[in-house]
């Protein structure tokens, strides 16, 4: 289902602005709970003012810390963890003796602290800047190692990407070797107009092809007319021993799949059921759509009426090409383990192929992005 309403911002999107939120509402919500506590325990109204000088210096001195730590959290473990301890020993024994000497100064200025005295506090401020400095570092290496779980899936992302396209661009010089064959040898039989006619349709279908991304994926719809550009070339060579034939579900036309992933089951096709034989072959593309929402598959079958895999003199091996290695490569890396490339070996006749993929739209790749 589409989403209508754009999804919200992640709050540590912005890295500064959270830290300013996070350490405004931690030291609110510290002098608001040392006021009522002092409040609670008969100290008056004037407790208010040394909590707010304790409140100030403990904001300030977290602030000069957060400024150590965004230096110290690139080093090394152990360069980090010792100038961090030193760090935080030294705030606590200044946070200390600034909150001993202002409680000191509003409740008991005849007994000003000396020496020791200003360390009373410690423990207790040593253990409010310890925690403030575990959830600093928490929320900054968490934020690094998602950040670089994010490079990390960019980069497979890539790296599939690029499969992809090599994969796809593997299909064109093994084609344009076969065309480019067939042409020349037109040429030397000085069939002009046939072979200038072929060439004319080699340039539309290298034009409809090339405007595809290689990485992309296009409808099946598409896929069939890449087919018959293709058809078209062939034909030109072998008339009526080619006869193709293509039965598509209306429900299956609007599907996806990678661009050129069944061209080549159809080239294999014509040159081990339609060239070997006299009398040619029919070469059949089916497709339908299988199963209920929200699992329907993708069906899809190539097949011809030629020699088929029992007939070993006739079609020798068939699957040691390019073609159909190449289709298995585009199949895995496109959709993982949640698809299916059956070759088809109980037929009575002719050899198939059956391509069973999850069945996508444009509609649900956008509701998926």
């Amino acid at each position: 289902m589409s989403l209508l309403t754009p999804s919200k911002r992640p709050f540590f999107a912005d890295k500064n602005k959270a830290f300013w939120t996070l350490q405004s509402a931690g030291w609110t919500g510290y002098f608001v709970l040392r006021t009522l506590g002092g409040i609670a325990n008969n100290m008056g109204l004037l407790f208010i003012v040394p909590t707010a000088l304790t409140t100030a210096t403990g904001y300030s001195l977290t602030l000069l810390m957060a400024s150590a730590y965004r230096r110290l959290i690139r080093q090394k473990p152990i360069v980090t963890w010792g100038f961090s301890i030193v760090l935080l020993i030294f705030a606590s024994a200044m946070f200390s003796s600034i909150e001993t000497w202002a409680h000191a100064t509003f409740y008991r200025p005849r007994e000003m602290p000396e020496g020791v005295q200003f360390f009373g506090a410690i423990l207790l401020d040593f253990a409010l800047l310890a925690a403030w400095s575990a959830l600093y570092y928490g929320i900054n290496f968490y934020l690094l190692l998602e950040a670089q779980s994010d490079r990390v899936e960019r980069l497979e992302s890539q790296a599939s990407t690029a499969q992809l396209a090599m994969l796809r661009y593997q299909l064109n010089p093994h084609f344009l070797f076969n065309t480019l064959n067939s042409i020349s040898t037109l040429v030397l039989l000085k069939e002009t107009q046939r072979a200038n006619t072929m060439l004319s349709r080699l340039s539309s279908f290298l034009r409809y092809t090339l405007a595809n991304e290689p990485s992309g994926t296009v409808t099946l719809a598409q896929e069939v007319e890449t087919l018959k550009l293709y058809l078209d070339i062939e034909k030109m060579r072998f008339e009526d021993r080619l006869r193709a034939n293509f039965e598509v579900d209306p429900a299956a036309a609007e599907a996806r799949l990678p661009s050129l992933l069944l061209q080549p089951l159809v080239e294999n096709a014509i040159k081990y059921a339609v060239t070997p034989m006299e009398e040619g072959a029919d070469i059949n593309v089916e497709a339908r759509v299988a199963g209920n929402e929200p699992e329907r598959r993708l069906i899809v079958t190539v097949s011809d009426t030629g020699p088929g895999l029992n007939d070993l003199n006739a079609r020798p091996s068939y699957s040691t090409g390019v073609g159909l290695a190449n289709i298995r490569d585009r199949l895995a890396q496109a959709y993982g383990a949640d698809h299916r490339f059956e070759v088809q070996t109980d037929r009575e006749k002719g050899f198939g192929v059956l391509i069973d993929i999850p069945l996508q739209t444009r509609e649900q790749l956008r509701d998926v992005a």
